[in-house]
């Protein structure tokens, strides 16, 4: 994986981009795809020869102003504009680390079982799922094993069923990637998913070299479970503070709704194969 970070992501930025976008006039016939180099620096204002160094690479350390007029040039929106100073060494200093720890404390898998009716689980950076309540293992069930968020959409095969919105889904998860890599692109462990998933899906690689950056939102999640159908779910997501990088993230179901109904069948059915078998009565003479 090429070091040059900051030079891939200004490439693929401009790329995603037509001079239309930027009001600019189109001319001549265009060897490459989106905005010409020349074109990003008139924009931002800076000399062609610099930027050009940025994207190869050879200049490294852009100041904040140059960074803001980039990120007006190539109509950068917050989370991305984010990203990019990060790539750049200038994001502020209380992000979360990204070596973060892989371990959930035993009072926050308590608080998780706290909530026996509704799905909660943490992950990580890498949207490795480090911990589930009953009602999360119950909503994952599909996937063998459910491990990854990333992984069990993009390799899974459930994964194209459960999430009945799927190239929505795909594209959020790649944009959330993105994001969790500025803060460390040497992250063991991301380099090692994004490997796998660049060599087993397509999809993924295409996803992942448009360098598209965004934060969590709170959009409805949409999913098809096989055992109790269509779900439509909101969430909310917490930075787990004696952890930096882990969240916790709670799903739930309007009170009443269908899915809340369905949530509650689901939990039924996972929690049925778990009960205690009855201890035989004595057999009386």
């Amino acid at each position: 994986m090429d070091d040059n970070h900051l030079g891939e992501f200004l490439r693929a930025r401009r790329a995603g981009l037509q001079p239309r976008d930027v009001g600019m006039a189109s001319y001549g016939a265009r060897r490459v795809a989106g905005l010409r180099r020349e074109e990003v620096a008139v924009l931002a204002g800076v000399n062609s020869d610099y930027y050009t160094r940025l994207e190869q690479g050879r200049e490294r350390n852009p100041s904040p102003q140059v960074l803001d007029a980039l990120s007006r040039a190539l109509l950068l929106d917050g989370d991305a504009r984010t990203h990019l100073y990060r790539l750049a060494g200038a994001a502020p200093s209380d992000q979360p680390c990204a070596h973060a720890t892989e371990r959930v404390s035993p009072g926050l898998r308590q608080l998780m079982d706290g909530y026996p009716n509704t799905p909660a689980f943490v992950m990580s950076q890498a949207l490795d799922l480090l911990a589930v309540n009953a009602l999360a293992e119950a909503l994952y069930a599909p996937f063998e094993p459910a491990d990854n968020l990333a992984r069990m959409l993009f390799i899974d095969p459930a994964g194209r069923h459960f999430y009945p919105q799927w190239n929505r889904a795909a594209e959020a998860t790649v944009a959330n990637l993105r994001q969790s890599a500025g803060f460390d692109p040497t992250h063991p462990r991301l380099r090692e998913l994004v490997h796998t998933l660049s060599e087993h899906s397509p999809d993924f690689a295409r996803l992942w070299n448009a360098h598209t950056v965004r934060g969590k939102t709170q959009d409805a999640k949409h999913l098809l479970h096989p055992d109790v159908g269509p779900l439509t779910l909101t969430y909310q997501a917490f930075d787990v503070r004696d952890a930096p990088g882990q969240q916790l993230v709670i799903y739930h179901a309007e009170p009443g709704s269908p899915s809340a109904q369905s949530l509650h069948l689901l939990g039924s059915l996972h929690a049925t194969p778990h009960q205690p078998e009855p201890h035989p009565r004595p057999h009386r003479q």
